[in-house]
């Protein structure tokens, strides 16, 4: 195994900054294969995700995290983005129903150190389940979404699932956008004609009025001191923290090397 670290990626970084979202995908699948994912949860960058990878036919798989408290809204919407675009789409779950969890730990969303745990519970967990089956993931962050997201790396060490994530849509505006799903006529969950900017859990999600931040809606009852869920790390990890291991001829690949192994 070879360590692969943030630092390591700088100049695949530079050199993709400015690719379109499509050819990042197609590097994606010639270097990682079968052991390549896509991570979506159905707002609108990731139906825009979605919709790259139904036109590319690449047959890359979607993993949907499925809290088991997300809106109808957005369930149809992942039934609808599937059936549309011919994806495979896996759902992920907690190990507890909210009920359960909630007869054994109280409602934990009600302080922020609760929400840490329950998000950590009900969307970290059910990935983590599966590490070890991808070595790289597909992901929807912008940088146009502010906060710590503003720096968000074209790709980025994941070092939660040991995989790295790939940010196709990373330099996209909210113009660019709007205008690629329209263009397109991709399905979105229709909760964002209805206020909400971004959607979670239903018990932790509500609509944003003009003028506020994209996130207000998320744990709005917590104040400002809750505003990521945590499956991301690039939203709470330092970069010196970024790194993962991978097999050392596949980093190789990535970064375009070849190592000399002495004997």
């Amino acid at each position: 195994m070879a360590r692969l670290t943030l630092a390591d990626l700088a100049d695949l970084n530079a050199q993709f900054e400015h690719s379109d979202p499509r050819d990042l995908i197609r590097w994606a699948k010639e270097h990682f294969g079968d052991r390549l994912a896509a991570l979506s949860s159905m707002q609108k960058t990731g139906c825009a995700v979605c919709h790259m990878l139904g036109s590319l036919d690449l047959d890359i798989p979607v993993l949907f995290v499925d809290t088991g408290v997300l809106f109808p809204e957005t369930y149809a919407t992942r039934d609808r983005i599937a059936e549309e675009y011919g994806l495979s789409v896996r759902t992920l779950t907690p190990e507890l129903t909210m009920e359960e969890q909630t007869d054994q730990l109280g409602v934990l969303y009600l302080t922020p150190e609760g929400q840490a745990e329950c998000c950590r519970m009900r969307k970290s967990d059910p990935l983590l389940a599966i590490a070890g089956e991808y070595d790289a993931m597909i992901s929807s962050l912008r940088r146009s979404d502010g906060g710590p997201r503003g720096r968000t790396p074209v790709l980025s060490p994941d070092p939660e699932t040991n995989t790295l994530r790939i940010n196709p849509l990373v330099t996209m505006s909210d113009d660019d956008l709007s205008a690629y799903l329209e263009e397109h006529a991709v399905p979105t969950n229709p909760l964002h004609e209805q206020g909400y900017a971004t959607i979670g859990c239903n018990r932790c999600t509500t609509p944003v009025l003009p003028g506020e931040p994209k996130r207000a809606g998320r744990w709005r009852h917590l104040g400002p001191w809750s505003q990521y869920c945590g499956i991301n790390p690039t939203d709470m990890m330092a970069p010196e923290q970024l790194a993962i291991d991978l097999p050392e001829d596949l980093v190789d690949r990535v970064l375009g090397r070849s190592t000399d192994f002495v004997i």
